[in-house]
């Protein structure tokens, strides 16, 4: 009876030993970084003279962040996040539910913690997270729109939760779910430039008048 459990130990450990060297293996020692388009600065458009003008190519160097997968997987018009740079379909499917954390039952919690967390996956590599982490709410539903829409939109105290143009502002320029943006984790391409750099378009932005593309 002893050898015989002896020989079943062994046997487990052997098994186990195998799945865990198949799953090392599959994992890579060093993650390679992927790159992440740059953004312009304001002082880049001073050469722009008409403020109405400059302000219109402000935003739209801004909307480089806006309409990037990282800001735009989770703005959808729909209220169902996406996934990707291709934004497919979140897997497995997930709805904002009433308070932007999912349905009862199957909070965005359930999988999604305070920090992004690596897998030995070769599809996921990471499955995000943030302290925040949820749904943008309804009066942030981009997904789809045009980006002179979207800046109609977020201008639009009626339109944007009651926001004003500061709040606006420190929102992209200091929230720290916004900032997940540019630490998306391991698999992902960081939206363009920095957090202080888009910070510094949006405020030159609302500081030539708030302009939005026509389109």
């Amino acid at each position: 009876m002893r050898a015989v459990t002896a020989l079943l130990v062994v046997g487990c450990a052997l098994t186990g030993g195998a799945l865990l060297s198949t799953v090392w293996a599959a994992a890579p020692a060093t993650p390679t970084p992927l790159p992440a388009e740059t953004l312009k600065s304001p002082a880049e458009f001073v050469s722009i003279q008409d403020p109405a003008a400059r302000s219109v190519a402000l935003f739209s160097e801004a909307g480089k962040v806006i309409n990037s997968p990282r800001c735009m997987n989770c703005h959808p018009v729909q209220r169902a996040p996406t996934q990707g740079d291709d934004r497919h379909p979140h897997n497995p499917p997930m709805v904002a539910g009433q308070a932007g954390h999912g349905p009862v039952g199957m909070p965005c919690s359930a999988c999604h913690g305070p920090a992004n967390v690596p897998t030995w996956g070769q599809d996921v590599k990471s499955i995000p997270g943030d302290p925040k982490w949820a749904l943008a709410p309804v009066e942030m539903a981009w997904q789809g729109k045009s980006l002179g829409a979207i800046c109609a939109q977020i201008r639009d105290p009626s339109r944007n939760g009651g926001r004003g143009l500061a709040q606006l502002h420190d929102h992209m320029a200091n929230d720290h779910l916004v900032g997940w943006a540019w630490n998306p984790g391991a698999g992902r391409v960081p939206a363009p430039g920095t957090q202080a750099r888009f910070g510094e378009l949006v405020q030159a932005w609302i500081g030539t008048g708030a302009k939005c593309p026509a389109a």
